[in-house]
C-alpha cells in the first residue's frame, strides 16, 4: 500500500487529503480506510509523506520543505545543514523551538540564487540526553543549570534531591529525564566535574559535552592483568622475524603511543623496498572483550591541548602495543617493491615481531633532511633516512600526478603550563618529516586496501566522496568576485581539476583562506563497507591501517586481515557476519570522529580565548578571513581568530554587500574585504563564551596594510 500512496502523491500537482487519497485507492470499507490511516501515519514519520496544518498530504521531496540538522547561534538564529550547495537560514521569529542539534523539517520561505531563508515546521528529533553546565540557584531557591553551550537555548531545573551535593560554581554533567513546558526542562546531576575554576575542569567539561568516556570501567581495568608486559617467546611463533632489520620510527617529540615504523633498501633492479611496520594491536584487544567493547565505543582517541583521552588503556597504547625503541613488538608488517615512478610493483603483508633502533622525531630528521644538520645520535641512520626522503619524493609526485589534492592548511599548536593554562599558540610544523611519514602511510593503505578490494571480501574503506558541482560552482564564483580568473581544464569536476584550481591561486594573498573555503565545499570523509575511492587523495582505493592503537576502524581492518590472509576464514556465514557488522561499525566510527573533532576545536576555541585574555590592549597584524553582516574575522599570523563587530567601526556606516563578501563604507566608499591586511588591538576575549573581539587600529598605509 505504501508504494500506491506516494505513486498517487507523486502524480498529483496539489496536496491531497485522506478522503481523496482513499478514493484514488478505490477503497470502499471502514477497514480499509483505517488501514490508510496506519499507513499515512508510517509513511510520515519516515518522512516520505508531508502533512500540512490542514491534514493534506504531499511527497515530502515535492514540497518546499527539506530535511536538516539545526546549526544555531546564540544570538538566536540558525542555520539547517541540509543536502546542497548552501545551508538554509532561519530568523529567530522561525525557529519554532528548535534549538541547536535537532533534526528538523525547514520549509524554504525564500530563495535568492543558492541563499535560502526558510522557517521550522517539525521538530524530527530531539537528543537532549546528557548536557554539562554550572550549577546555580534561582531566586526561589531551586537548584538550576546555565549550561555550557550556549546555542541550546533551554532552562533545566534540577529537583534538589538530584544534585550529587553539587554547590554554586560546580561544573556538571546533567541527564535530562523530562520536558516540562515549552522549552522547560528536568533533569538529574549525574557526575560531577568539579569547580569551574579548578584546573583541567574546563576541557574536562568539554569532553563530558561530547560524552567522551575519560576513565576506564574497573572491567577493563580487571582485563590488563592478564596481558603481558613484554613479548613472550611463544607469541613470535609463527611470525616473521625482523628484531635484526634496521627499523626506526619517527614521530613528535610528546608522542607516547607509537603504531607505525619504518624501514627501507634500495634493491639491485633500482626499485625501493619499505617496510611499513604497525602495531599488531588486535593480537591483544580480543573481540568481544570489555577492552574492546570500550575502544568501539570510543572510537578514536581524541588529542587536546594539555591531554589525550586514549580510545586504548595506558598499558595497551603507550606499552606493550606502542613501538617503542629497544624491545620486541608484534606487528603487522606491509611491504613494498616500488618503482622509480612510484608505483607498488610487488608487495607482501604479514605478521611479524620487530625491534626499533630509535625512536626518532620530526624535528632532528628535518633538520637532516632539510639544512643537513645530523644529531649524533642519528648519524648511523642518515643514509637510511636520505633514501627516504628520496623515495618520498618520487611518491608525492605520482600523487600529485594522478591527482591528490594538498590544500596546505596550517593548524594552530596551543602551549600550556602545568595546570593547563594557555601560554602560547603557534603554528603547527610540518615539514619533510612529517610528509614523509604520511606519503609511506599513504602508500600501505592503499596497498592493503587494493588487496582485499580484489578479492571481493566484505571490507572497511576509507571512502572521500565527490564534491557538490553546485559548491564548486559557487566556490568559482566567489573567486571571481575577488577579481581573480580561474579556468576550469574540464567541466567534469575530478580531482586534478581541483588541484589545477587551487594552483592557480597559489600565489595570491588570500591563498589559505581560499584553499580552507574549497575544502569546505567538499564532503567528509568517512568509513564505510562501500568502495568509492578517495577523492581528496586522487586514490581509487583507500583504507586506514596504520593507526590501530587510536583508530578502531584500523583495529577492524587488522582482524579481516587476519580472518582473511592468515586465518582463511572465508566461509558464508563468516561473510554474511562481516558484511552486516561493517555496516555497523563504518557508521558508529565515523560518528565518534566527528565528535571527536569538534571536541578538539571547541578545546582550542576556548585555550585561544584564554590565551588572548591576557594580551587585552596588545596590538597584532592579522588578515581579513571573513565577512559577515555583523563583522569581520581577523587572523593573526599565530592563527588566532577574532571578530571585529560592525558596531566598532565607527568612522563610516558599513554596509554588508552579499555579492562582493565585503563591508563598504556608505559615505567614503573605503570597505574591507577578504584578504585585507589590518592592525587590530585586542578588546576582549571570554574563555567560557570562546570569543575574542578585535578593534581596528587606524591604518597608517592602504587598505592592504603597505606601509
Amino acid at each position: 500500500m505504501e508504494e500506491k500512496i506516494l505513486e498517487i502523491l507523486r502524480n498529483s500537482d496539489k496536496a491531497l487529503d485522506i478522503h481523496e487519497i482513499n478514493d484514488l485507492l478505490g477503497f470502499s470499507s471502514v477497514e480499509e480506510l483505517k488501514e490508510l490511516i496506519k499507513t499515512l501515519n508510517v509513511l510520515e514519520e519516515s518522512l516520505n509523506v508531508y502533512r500540512t496544518k490542514k491534514d493534506r498530504y504531499l511527497i515530502f521531496n515535492n514540497s518546499n520543505l527539506k530535511i536538516g540538522r539545526m546549526i544555531a547561534n546564540k544570538k538566536g538564529f540558525g542555520f539547517v545543514d541540509i543536502e546542497g550547495p548552501e545551508d538554509v537560514f532561519v530568523a529567530p521569529t522561525n525557529m519554532n523551538n528548535a534549538i541547536h542539534g535537532d533534526t528538523v523539517v525547514v520549509e524554504i520561505i525564500t530563495k535568492k540564487g543558492l541563499q535560502m531563508e526558510g522557517r521550522i515546521v517539525k521538530i524530527v528529533n530531539r537528543k537532549l540526553k546528557h548536557m554539562v553546565g554550572e550549577l546555580y540557584y534561582d531566586k526561589y531557591g531551586n537548584p538550576c543549570i546555565d549550561l555550557d553551550d550556549e546555542k541550546v537555548r533551554i532552562n533545566v531545573q534540577i529537583d534538589k534531591d538530584k544534585t550529587l551535593g553539587a554547590m554554586p560554581g560546580h561544573k556538571v554533567l546533567v541527564k535530562i529525564t523530562n520536558k516540562m513546558k515549552d522549552n522547560n526542562y528536568r533533569g538529574e546531576v549525574i557526575r560531577l566535574l568539579g569547580h569551574k575554576n579548578d584546573p583541567g575542569v574546563d576541557i574536562l567539561s568539554i569532553v563530558a559535552k561530547y560524552d567522551i568516556p575519560d576513565t576506564f570501567s574497573d572491567e577493563v581495568i580487571n582485563e590488563l592483568e592478564d596481558i603481558p608486559d613484554k613479548v613472550l617467546e611463544e607469541e613470535m611463533s609463527g611470525r616473521v622475524d625482523l628484531r635484526d632489520e634496521v627499523i626506526f620510527t619517527i614521530d613528535g617529540d610528546d608522542t607516547k603511543d607509537i603504531d607505525d615504523a619504518i624501514s627501507i633498501e634500495k634493491l639491485e633492479n633500482g626499485n625501493y623496498k619499505l617496510g611499513v611496520h604497525i602495531a599488531d594491536v588486535s593480537y591483544y584487544v580480543k573481540e568481544g572483550s570489555k577492552i574492546d567493547d570500550e575502544a568501539y565505543l570510543r572510537g578514536t582517541s581524541v588529542y587536546l591541548a594539555d591531554r589525550v583521552i586514549p580510545m586504548l588503556p595506558h598499558k595497551l597504547s603507550n606499552g606493550i602495543c606502542s613501538l617503542n625503541p629497544g624491545v620486541d613488538r608484534l606487528a603487522m608488517s606491509c611491504v613494498m617493491e616500488i618503482d622509480k615512478n612510484g608505483n607498488t610493483v610487488d608487495y607482501d603483508i604479514f605478521e611479524s615481531v620487530i625491534n626499533s633502533k630509535i625512536q626518532m622525531t620530526y624535528k632532528k630528521v628535518n633538520k637532516i633532511l632539510e639544512e643537513k644538520i645530523v644529531d649524533a645520535e642519528y648519524e648511523p641512520y642518515v643514509e637510511k633516512l636520505e633514501l627516504m626522503g628520496e623515495l618520498a619524493k618520487i611518491l608525492r609526485k605520482m600523487k600529485e600526478k594522478r591527482g591528490y589534492i594538498d590544500f596546505d592548511i596550517e593548524e594552530a599548536k596551543i602551549l600550556v603550563n602545568e595546570d593547563g593554562k594557555a601560554i602560547d599558540v603557534v603554528k603547527r610544523d610540518r615539514g619533510v618529516g612529517e610528509k614523509l611519514i604520511e606519503d609511506f602511510m599513504i602508500a600501505a593503505n592503499e596497498t592493503v586496501a587494493t588487496h582485499i578490494h580484489f578479492m571481493e571480501l566484505p571490507f572497511l574503506y576509507r571512502i572521500h566522496g565527490e564534491p557538490n558541482e553546485e559548491k564548486i560552482n559557487n566556490f568559482l564564483k566567489f573567486v571571481s568576485v575577488l577579481g581573480y580568473k580561474v579556468t576550469m581544464k574540464s567541466k567534469e569536476i575530478t580531482p586534478i581539476v581541483l588541484q589545477d584550481i587551487l594552483k592557480q591561486l597559489k600565489e595570491k594573498k588570500e591563498f589559505h583562506i581560499l584553499s580552507s573555503f574549497l575544502l569546505r565545499s567538499m564532503q567528509k570523509a568517512v568509513y564505510d563497507k562501500n568502495n568509492i575511492g578517495h577523492f581528496g587523495l586522487g586514490s581509487k582505493c583507500y583504507t586506514h591501517f596504520t593507526s590501530p592503537i587510536r583508530r578502531y576502524p584500523d583495529t577492524t581492518v587488522h582482524r579481516l586481515l587476519r580472518k582473511y590472509l592468515f586465518l582463511h576464514q572465508m566461509d558464508r556465514d563468516t561473510i554474511n557476519y562481516l558484511d552486516n557488522k561493517l555496516t555497523v561499525i563504518g557508521q558508529h566510527t565515523s560518528e565518534t570522529e566527528r565528535a571527536a573533532v569538534e571536541c578538539e576545536r571547541e578545546v582550542d576555541d576556548m585555550k585561544m580565548a584564554e590565551y588572548m585574555m591576557d594580551h587585552v590592549g596588545e596590538e597584532y597584524d592579522g588578515i581579513v578571513d571573513t565577512v559577515t553582516n555583523f563583522g569581520m574575522f581577523i587572523e593573526l599570523d599565530n592563527l588566532v581568530e577574532g571578530l571585529v563587530r560592525l558596531d566598532d567601526l565607527t568612522d563610516d556606516y558599513y554596509i554588508f554587500d552579499e555579492e562582493t563578501f565585503s563591508l563598504r563604507g556608505k559615505n567614503n566608499k573605503r570597505g574591507y574585504r577578504l584578504g585585507d591586511k589590518v592592525r587590530i588591538r585586542v578588546k576582549a576575549a571570554n574563555k567560557e563564551a570562546k570569543t575574542i573581539d578585535f578593534i581596528l587600529v587606524e591604518n597608517k598605509g592602504d587598505k592592504d596594510g603597505n606601509q
